[in-house]
């Protein structure tokens, strides 16, 4: 076994390496670039050796820092985690060169497997069923036509170097492919320095079916199941589950026996997974099942696998990298229960999906739920690396059973103020198509707009308002102590032998504007809350409220307060409170940052007169600029924005007070 490890990448995959290693007595090493100086796999590892820059390109993409942070610390062997260079066969084979052990398959397998025309022909040789479509070499626009015609449309251009969704192109129409075959060679170009495609078949009810495979240097090659990645959005994996929805046992032998034969057409060693397509129109039978790519690495999704086998697969990697034998035969796997995981990503799915940075101020994971994940509460989401911030992995007997954890889990995601497609997911998993098995690749992308509607609730609502009316009474109560104590009634507006003035809160709900008042009910010794937003709805506050995340102590009490239901939030800021007991609670017009960004232009001073709609502040974010309006007619009251500064998500830029 090996000794030493070097994990030459990020994040949760380098987090999950080093807790196999550290089972198994191997001590680790952990590299990092400058934004991720304070990482938790940097803290995990046993030493930790900085590599350059934040842009990968200048540190996790640089193979010579990495070889030479290996050499430099003793590390016996290194492990490439998935992306960056874990697929890349001159950095495995420097890796080797340089007398270290490379955690992975051989360079020659990873060529095989690189270019997609290539590893199709292999697959055909090895009897493996593939796509119908055009692999030649005559990359002529006139005999690309010609193939597409051939084969029938709709048909998928592919880069023959692609991979990650880039390269690719659905054509629906002869008219159609001359633009689509120009605009897929530009961009597999830019992305991989080669511009041949490959032309494919497009399948009308494609599910995404992939096998993973296991070898080692012995010649033994064994497969560990099926995985179903269906529930997909720009060919990024959303959710996925083991084994696959609908897939007998016929079908499954058919499928995982190709798989193998496909990985030992390569003579591959170590972890890889097989991809194929298949056309579900008519359910899952195992010919209408097609070779899709290799993945000669380490997959994200490769819990699934693990919850269902009940194998370590890193600890196999680390196994069959020290020369030893496949640590089970193939018939001594098999499958136990349902597992799915879903990929928890900082993003906003109300913008388009838009990554969402800065600071995790509060971060709450479900405890019941198998959790990886590389950051922590009070860590950072940097712009320069994928913005995929955990993975929440589940097991039960059965698929509801699954379904049924995975969506209580991503419910009860807290991140704050950082944004997540939480509540995204749980949308995915009540969807009714989902839950009887029957998704496409194409299933997000028809129903985005369902999928990505934002969830609100009274109870958000009630949740804000509680939280600061339980800040107002503290506060009053601390200034106060001896008027309460006589007469509560007395602080929140109520006076002896006249009707009750209600508290006035003014306060935003993700930016917009909104008024609510609040009276104090008492029956002898009991008291509530009525409220009132808006002017329309009253309630009396409930018990069972969506969990609230507000200001710390010592923090501002005008703080933001972000509610949480159901995997969302929603960002609630109140006005500056009036200090004189009995005179009610916040003023108008408090103007937020929507968003993380740099202000560019400030149009006021404190003091100065305003009209409704007047420009306040400028600001730039996400390369867009984005102006900010006075709501109404009145003053500045406050003003807290400076040209060339620094603005977080939620920060009270400026307060302007309504004109009388």
């Amino acid at each position: 076994m090996l000794t030493s490890l070097l994990i030459a990448n990020r994040g949760e995959i380098a987090c999950r390496v080093i807790r196999t290693a550290r089972r198994l007595g191997i001590r680790t090493v952990a590299v990092y670039s400058d934004a991720d100086a304070q990482a938790l796999h940097v803290r995990q590892a046993d030493e930790a050796v900085h590599i350059g820059a934040s842009p990968a390109r200048e540190s996790y993409l640089v193979g010579e820092r990495i070889i030479a942070a290996a050499k430099q610390t003793g590390a016996e062997a290194i492990h490439p985690g998935y992306g960056f260079l874990s697929e890349n066969a001159d950095f495995a084979q420097a890796v080797i060169d340089a007398g270290l052990i490379w955690v992975g398959p051989q360079p020659a397998s990873i060529r095989a497997m690189g270019l997609k025309d290539a590893a199709k022909a292999r697959m055909i040789a090895a009897g493996v069923p593939v796509t119908p479509g055009y692999l030649g070499e005559d990359q002529s626009p006139a005999r690309l036509q010609a193939e597409a015609d051939a084969i029938g449309y709709p048909v998928l251009i592919k880069a023959v170097a692609g991979g990650g969704g880039k390269g690719m192109r659905r054509v629906e129409s002869a008219a159609e492919f001359q633009d689509a075959l120009l605009s897929c060679k530009r961009e597999a170009a830019s992305s991989f320095g080669d511009d041949r495609v490959l032309l494919e078949k497009y399948i009308l009810s494609p599910r995404h079916i992939e096998v993973q495979v296991f070898g080692d240097s012995h010649g033994q090659v064994v497969h560990l199941f099926e995985r179903d990645c269906s529930l997909q959005r720009r060919h990024q994996k959303v959710i996925e589950e083991a084994p696959a929805p609908g897939m007998d046992e016929a079908t499954r032998e058919a499928v995982c026996g190709a798989a193998v034969r496909a990985a030992q057409a390569v003579d591959y060693e170590g972890a890889g997974t097989i991809e194929f397509i298949a056309d579900a129109s008519d359910g899952l039978r195992a010919d209408r099942i097609w070779f899709m790519e290799m993945n000669t690495r380490l997959q994200v999704e490769h819990p699934v696998t693990e919850e269902i086998t009940g194998q370590d697969l890193v600890e196999w990697q680390l196994r069959v990298a020290s020369g030893e034998p496949l640590p089970k035969r193939q018939e001594e796997l098999r499958i136990d229960g349902w597992a799915m995981e879903a990929r928890l990503y900082a993003e906003d799915p109300t913008t388009g999906f838009l990554p969402s940075i800065g600071l995790l101020e509060h971060f709450r994971l479900p405890d019941a739920a198998r959790i990886e994940t590389g950051v922590v509460q009070g860590g950072e989401v940097s712009p320069f690396y994928d913005p995929m911030i955990a993975k929440i992995v589940v097991h039960g007997s059965s698929r509801a059973d699954a379904i049924g954890s995975l969506l209580t889990a991503c419910e009860s995601v807290e991140v704050a103020p950082v944004r997540t497609n939480a509540a995204f997911l749980a949308s995915c998993l009540k969807s009714q198509d989902f839950k009887a098995g029957k998704v496409t690749t194409g299933f997000i992308g028809a129903h985005i707009e369902e999928l990505t509607r934002p969830l609100r609730s009274d109870a958000a609502v009630l949740a804000a308002l509680s939280w600061r009316l339980e800040e107002f009474m503290d506060a009053e109560y601390k200034s106060n102590a001896d008027v309460w104590a006589a007469n509560p009634r007395a602080l929140f507006g109520f006076r002896l032998n006249r009707a009750p003035e209600p508290a006035r809160l003014s306060f935003t709900r993700d930016g917009e504007p909104h008024v609510a008042s609040a009276m104090l009910e008492t029956q002898g010794s009991d008291w509530q809350w009525l409220l009132a937003v808006d002017g329309r709805t009253h309630f009396a506050v409930p018990d069972d409220l969506p969990a609230t995340h507000g200001p710390m102590a010592g923090e501002p009490f005008e703080g933001p307060i972000r509610v949480f239901s159901k995997g969302g939030s929603e960002q609630f800021v109140f006005g500056a409170r009036r200090s004189a007991a009995g005179t009610g609670a916040a003023a108008d017009g408090a103007i937020l940052s929507p968003m993380p960004g740099r202000v560019i232009a400030v149009e006021v001073a404190a003091g100065d007169s305003v009209a409704k709609g007047q420009k306040l502040v400028t600001l730039e974010a996400m390369k867009m600029e984005h102006s900010l309006v006075a709501p109404f007619d009145g003053t500045v009251a406050e003003l807290n924005a400076q040209a060339g500064g620094q603005v977080s998500e939620g920060k009270l830029l400026v307060r302007v007070e309504r004109s009388e």
